[in-house]
């Protein structure tokens, strides 16, 4: 195997077209004499480690690069590109990268080593490397980074033509080729925090920031071109944008004289450039670039990258011969610095560059800045709020107050858009802009960012805006009187049962009547048969077949609806009022959203949000493997299943069991974003219950062991969910009578896999994508096995489950299944990684 200093390129042809720089360095660096080239040929290994890469230096930040390729620059045109290992103090893990380095020019001193080295594409910041880990151009043409224990850590999965050779380019642009100087895979087409000149952000990729200067791994904004605009977001649940640019195609159309109908449009693709001067949006159709907008940016410097940065803002740099200069903010964002959505941090509120805390009416110091000498961090509530307590949820009001993310949800009065916020535990503050005297738009908020002050006159428009706060019960006093004591007590009782013989005979009678839930507040809307038919043309389209009855596609206006009919109304009354009552009081983007419902003497329908990927197990079962899901996207859903669970298990007033996990109640959205559906079989469990006594419910392969005593907790969704796990990840069913002999149950083929060392040898789809992802595989499985546990207490917490998912815990050793689900025997020691999600 060739040294990398040695490399020469594998074809003359490939030769004339790269160049090749060997390149003569002061002594006084710690470099070697022999210059790395930017080229290197099959095959190459490279050990991040001193002895092998000799192309080290250690800047006067403690930062330190050990350099595999070298693009230098003439003398006085600023930094050089590099590509290699790079970390920061106290450099114990790297990067694998490509940075703008300095490597030292006799004619200009300041010109050298102080000028720390800045990365612009990062192969791993997701999973940091340590010592003697190593980089390899294999033999058929990937570029694998692998960590010192041999285990994967990232590739290219180049595929198509047969690669020779991995080129850095003039641009910064990492590059590997075919026998023609073809590219084959690129850096560009995969940017993670910075673009260069030259570089797009294709629709459907993200620009994503740091968590910090000092840290690389991505933090909460993220920009990203959608098929009408440019958007910024800040990642929540759900994530809030704070910027758009929206496109105007119709009328670059137009001025581009090009003919191209509204189908072609569709398919066309749009993307962003950082250009020399600009920043610029185009439409692709075929090979000609359409231009939508253009943003001017200063005359270009001798070297220029874009950066998305950890407070939000999308900042250009340019070289001014010592240092880094930031020379434009590209992102206007309306009215100024204060809507930026962590400007002031959580709950602060933004007046003219000034941060402070919400205060009102309700009570002194219900809010307390986090640090009194830094308020730009944020704000706290002295009393956190609780789900256990949500009957002592206040809404603050807050005058003059406003948000950068209007998305809002429904039309209502404000009354009603209150109340629906404080019904719900999740709804952290709430915004009502006024339309008329009676109405208005409501927005319920999850999550609090940063706040602002604004004048009405000035915004043209009337807002209120209220933030929950937590209210601590009325202590109770120990000066009770004798007795009133005893009288009262006997009157509170009978007051108390009669009051409960009230509720029950008005309930009986409701159940009784057309609409079981006429008058009931918070309840979603009502649609009359008659309007649904007529939205489903008829119930013409079926999407599907559900457990109590078919599922046909609808639109409301210009909105998709998916409608569900209850057919059996002796069986399913219970589930339809089960469905409403659950889902209809409950709100979190990875539970499909009860839109209204049809109640009458002879029908019972459920209108649901459209998710026009359909059901996960369309995806997961399907028998030919080109469609199949990537191993990101795969990942990315059981992630999403889980928060869901995470939700309805520990974040609302009443534990919600579903009883029914299964992948033909988990939908899927236009980006394979997983929501769980289906409530019917939901049963509600009081926080001070161990457990409930009910009857056996839910799907053959999926129920827990405890059903067999037909008492259950929550926790039987955990089993349920191991059980998803594992078909998503091995691509069969847990009950499949066409398996061969022995395997037709998927958990004890488990069973024997692991008592062999052998986990992998479940999943049935073994392309490369698969198998590159093997190690994290075998994390999942691990999980799994931990929700599997015969004895329901020792399967973990849902919000334990997103806890290793994200990368923030270790899955606990399992002992069940004949003591063989050992840490050794699944060979893998480091929590799960949170795997980039990429398309399909």
């Amino acid at each position: 195997m060739s040294s990398p200093r040695t490399q020469k390129p594998a074809m003359p042809g490939v030769q004339s077209l790269l160049l090749l720089f060997m390149l003569s360095i002061p002594s006084s660096q710690a470099w070697s004499i022999d210059y790395p080239s930017p080229i290197a040929n099959l095959p190459s290994l490279w050990t991040n480690n001193e002895a092998t890469i000799p192309y080290n230096t250690t800047y006067t930040d403690g930062s330190t690069i050990r350099a595999i390729l070298v693009r230098q620059k003439p003398a006085g045109f600023g930094p050089s590109f590099g590509c290699g290992f790079i970390c920061t103090t106290p450099c114990n893990v790297f990067l694998f990268a490509v940075f703008f380095m300095s490597i030292g020019d006799p004619s200009n001193p300041a010109f050298n080593a102080t000028a720390t080295p800045r990365v612009v594409w990062t192969a791993n910041r997701y999973r940091p490397v340590k010592e003697n880990a190593s980089v390899q151009f294999t033999k058929d043409g990937n570029l694998i980074l692998r960590e010192f224990d041999g285990s994967l850590v990232w590739s290219t999965n180049s595929t198509g033509s047969p690669i020779v050779g991995m080129n850095l380019a003039e641009t910064g642009n990492l590059i590997l080729f075919d026998v023609m100087g073809k590219t084959v895979w690129e850096s560009f087409a995969h940017p993670t925090d910075t673009l260069l000149v030259g570089q797009s952000l294709w629709q459907g990729k993200r620009l994503s920031s740091t968590s910090s200067v000092a840290n690389s791994t991505q933090g909460q904004f993220y920009l990203t071109v959608l098929d009408n605009g440019l958007y910024a977001f800040i990642d929540a649940d759900p994530p809030q944008f704070y910027y758009q640019k929206t496109f105007n195609i119709t009328d670059a159309i137009v001025q581009s004289k090009t003919n191209i109908s509204s189908d072609q449009v569709k398919n066309s693709t749009a993307h962003i450039s950082f250009l020399q001067g600009s920043f610029s949006a185009f439409l692709r159709f075929n090979s000609t670039d359409i231009n939508l907008f253009d943003i001017s940016l200063p005359l270009p410097s001798s070297a220029q990258f874009m950066s998305l940065e950890d407070d939000g803002h999308l900042r250009v740099y340019g070289w001014d011969g010592i240092s880094w200069e930031a020379l434009a903010d590209v992102l206007h964002v309306y009215p100024d610095e204060c809507a930026y959505p962590t400007v002031c941090g959580e709950y602060g509120i933004c007046s003219q560059g000034q941060c402070s805390c919400p205060s009102g009416n309700i009570g002194d110091d219900l809010f307390h800045q986090l640090d009194d000498r830094q308020p730009n961090l944020g704000c706290s509530l002295e009393t956190p709020l609780s789900c256990d307590l949500i009957q002592y949820h206040k809404l603050m009001a807050l005058p003059n107050v406003t948000y950068f993310n209007f998305a809002y949800n429904w039309t209502t009065d404000e009354g009603s858009c209150k109340e629906a916020c404080l019904k719900t535990c999740s709804c952290k503050a709430v915004f009502f802009r006024h339309q008329n005297v009676s109405n208005g738009s409501c927005f319920l908020v999850p999550k609090v960012f940063s706040l602002m002050n604004y004048q009405s006159e000035v915004v043209g428009y009337n807002l209120s805006a209220y933030v929950k706060v937590q209210m601590l019960p009325p202590p109770s006093s120990k000066k009770i009187n004798a007795t009133a004591y005893h009288i009262g007590v006997p009157v509170l009782v009978a007051v108390v049962c009669l009051l409960i013989l009230m509720i029950r005979r008005t309930i009986v009678k409701r159940m009784e009547e057309d609409d079981p839930f006429k008058g009931v507040a918070g309840m979603p809307t009502r649609f009359s048969y008659k309007q649904l038919r007529e939205a489903t043309n008829n119930f013409s389209k079926k999407l599907g077949q559900g457990g109590f009855g078919p599922v046909y596609e609808g639109k409301l206006g210009n909105v998709k609806i998916a409608v569900k009919c209850l057919r059996d109304m002796g069986h399913g009354k219970e589930e339809f009022m089960a469905e409403v009552i659950t889902i209809g009081s409950i709100h979190h983007i990875n539970l499909v959203r009860l839109i209204g419902y049809c109640s009458d003497k002879f029908h019972r329908l459920l209108v649901y949000e459209h998710m026009s990927n359909g059901s996960l197990d369309k995806w997961i079962f399907r028998k030919n493997q080109s469609g199949s899901l990537s191993w990101a996207t795969r990942y990315k859903i059981i992630l999403e299943i889980a928060k869901g669970l995470a939700y309805l298990h520990e974040e609302c007033r009443q534990k919600i069991a579903h009883l029914d996990i299964k992948p033909g109640n988990i939908l899927l959205d236009d980006n394979f974003n997983a929501k769980i559906s289906d409530f019917g079989l939901a049963k509600l469990i009081d926080r001070d219950q161990s457990h409930v006594m009910t009857k056996i419910r839910g799907t053959r392969g999926y129920l827990a062991p405890e059903w067999l005593s037909s008492t259950i907790t929550e926790k039987a969704d955990i089993y349920s969910f191991g059980v998803v796990v594992l078909e998503i990840v091995s691509g069969r069913k847990n009950l499949e009578n066409n398996q061969p002999e022995g395997s037709t149950n998927l958990i004890n083929t488990l069973q024997e896999k692991i008592k062999t060392g052998q986990v992998l040898d479940i999943v049935d789809n073994q392309d490369e994508d698969i198998q590159l992802h093997g190690s994290d595989m075998t994390e999942v499985i691990k999980l799994a096995v931990w929700c599997l546990q015969r004895d329901c207490g020792k399967r973990p917490a849902m919000s334990q489950v997103v806890k290793v998912l994200e990368g923030n815990m270790e899955t606990e050793s399992t002992s069940s299944y004949d003591a063989t689900a050992r840490d050794d025997i699944f060979d893998a020691s480091s929590p799960l990684s949170p795997v980039p999600v990429s398309a399909r």
